[in-house]
Order: structure tokens, then sequence, then C-alpha cells
């Protein structure tokens, strides 16, 4: 089994930055490669990026391309989600995701597991 707690989610003004991080832990998880997803109200869960096993980042075609950063830390066994310029369409519960098979393609049936996920809220 894999848990996957997610942090870092509030509320930002226009213009601001935001740091998501999402920790790992279990006995299979490093059978595992993490990323995120993101969920705007109304809308369908999309991929925004994640880490391959060879430690590349993957990045979906969301709009937030271009304006995010993606890192891990192995040892911890953590992921963190950089976002800047954030603006109101970026206003999304954001869910950490473990997957087997990686991040190409992003689909939701290739997670295992689902963090309980995070709220980010961009106020005009």
């Amino acid at each position: 089994q894999v848990q996957l707690v997610e942090s870092g989610g509030g509320l930002v003004q226009a213009g601001g930055s935001l740091r998501l991080s999402c920790a790992a832990s279990g006995r299979t998880v490093s059978e595992y490669v993490m990323g995120w997803f993101r969920q705007p109200p109304g809308k369908e869960r999309e991929f925004v990026a994640g880490i391959e096993r060879s430690g590349m980042g993957t990045f979906g075609p969301s709009s937030l391309a271009g304006r995010l950063r993606i890192s891990r830390d192995a040892a911890r066994n953590t992921i963190l989600l950089e976002m800047w310029k954030l603006e109101p369409e970026d206003t999304a519960v954001y869910y950490c995701a473990a997957s087997r098979t990686g991040w190409i393609p992003a689909t939701q049936t290739s997670v295992a597991y689902w963090g309980l996920g995070t709220q980010v809220t961009v106020s005009s």
C-alpha cells in the first residue's frame, strides 16, 4: 500500500505563487512514480506534471505549462510542485498520484493511488 499526503494548498492572490508538496509512504512506495493532477470546479481531472523513474519531469497540456516546476526529494519520498503567476483559472483541487507505469501517457486509469487532494483558490 502507498499513502499520499498533500500539503501547501490555500488561498492566493492572482499573480502569486504557491508550493505544494506530496509525501509518500508505504512498504512498496519505491515501485511507483509520483505526479500531480488537478480538478477545477465543474471540470474533469487533468494531469499537471509528474516525475518519471529516470527523474525526468513530464508535463501535461494544462495552462500551467511554463508556470510550474516539479522536483523530487527521493530521500524523503516527496515531490514538490511550484506554481507562479497564478490565475483564477488555476483554482482547483490538486491531487497527488502514484503510478506504476509513469506519465507517458498520463491517464487517470494509470493511477494506482490518489491523495485526498488540497484546495488551491486563486482570487482576483
